[in-house]
């Protein structure tokens, strides 16, 4: 099977056509075992691959990545309420060679392996997704994990009790519909509202993650989604208001930085191969701070080498999204070669 059989993202098109366009069918392919005992977040687990939150829009696009190499799926972050995505380009090519820290001024590029991320965390109404989320449960393999991404929508004038109530009615749904896990997403680079650095402070972080905790059934885990922290004290913090309340944390969201004359002027979130360093040492940082929480590793994970490079810095488990995005089949390669 060759890559062009795959259905991939079209980079070319809209979040939305893309949703509609989603596989039609799941390829029928040989999947390599992995050796070793592999968990997420104490479940189970056939390997330490999985994809995070972003190319995964629907049950759909799980369904054919499960297909395809992946145990740990995480469904594209879904809200209470309908949430549009920003209008195209939502995925640009963009021209560095390394990107090791936030404000940089990027290039767009015809083609290539990192990308500016501009969806603005879209969500159908919760009239659509949670069946959706029912229909990836019923269709996914024995040890393999569905877990949702769940945000709040703050409207004007909520406290932040509000805001970790929605955060908790969205996690609830996505439990009563199969979430096997639920991952509270505290990190979008590209929203402007409240819900984008909800990771920096560990206040919100832990109010957030405790009114979770107490809403969502025992046996169902939670993990939050981080981004970059500035100074390790600031990480460290964090880490400590969340360890007695989450199964594990998912580092790093992506590196912002703003594209010549594109989005406005606004930075955006950039992910891929230029982001493989600064996300591999703030993981690093992560492992010497995370006492009590597992880590998930994401962001510029690339390759076989790179997935070695997370486990051996403390990762229980490995994401990766614009690698598959660019080649589907990048999974089945890195089970084979894991496996030698």
């Amino acid at each position: 099977m060759s890559v062009s059989t795959i259905d991939r993202y079209d980079i070319g098109e809209s979040y939305e056509w893309n949703y509609q366009h989603g596989p039609d069918s799941t390829p029928h392919v040989e999947v390599p075992d992995v050796p070793g005992h592999w968990t997420f977040c104490g479940l189970p687990v056939a390997s330490p691959l999985g994809m995070p939150a972003g190319p995964l829009l629907n049950s759909r696009w799980i369904l054919h990545y499960a297909a395809l190499g992946f145990d740990v799926l995480t469904y594209k972050t879904v809200r209470s309420c309908f949430r549009a995505s920003y209008d195209p380009p939502n995925l640009l090519p963009v021209a560095p060679t390394v990107l090791t820290g936030e404000g940089a001024e990027l290039t767009a590029a015809a083609s290539g392996d990192t990308w500016a991320i501009s969806f603005g965390m879209p969500s159908r109404d919760p009239s659509e997704w949670r069946p959706d989320v029912e229909r990836v449960r019923r269709g996914l393999r024995a040890r393999q994990i569905l877990s949702v991404s769940v945000v709040a929508s703050p409207q004007t004038g909520w406290t932040m009790s509000q805001l970790a109530d929605d955060f908790a009615q969205c996690a609830l749904w996505a439990a009563d519909a199969g979430a096997q896990v639920v991952e509270a997403n505290l990190s979008c680079p590209n929203v402007c509202t409240k819900e984008a650095d909800l990771y920096l402070s560990p206040a919100a972080a832990g109010e957030i993650a405790s009114t979770i905790r107490a809403r969502l059934p025992r046996e169902i885990p939670l993990a939050m989604k981080i981004g970059l922290f500035q100074t390790e004290q600031q990480a460290a913090a964090v880490l400590r208001a969340l360890a007695p309340l989450a199964t594990a944390v998912s580092s790093t969201n992506s590196i912002t930085a703003t594209v010549r004359n594109r989005f406005g002027g606004l930075k955006r979130g950039i992910g891929g191969a230029a982001t493989t360093a600064r996300c591999l040492s703030e993981l690093v940082m992560l492992s010497r701070l995370a006492s009590g929480l597992e880590l998930i590793g994401v962001g510029g994970v690339m390759n076989t080498r790179d997935v070695r490079d997370r486990l051996a810095a403390g990762a229980e488990n490995v994401h990766l999204a614009t690698a598959p995005m660019l080649d589907p089949l990048i999974g089945l390669r890195i089970r084979r070669e894991l496996s030698l």
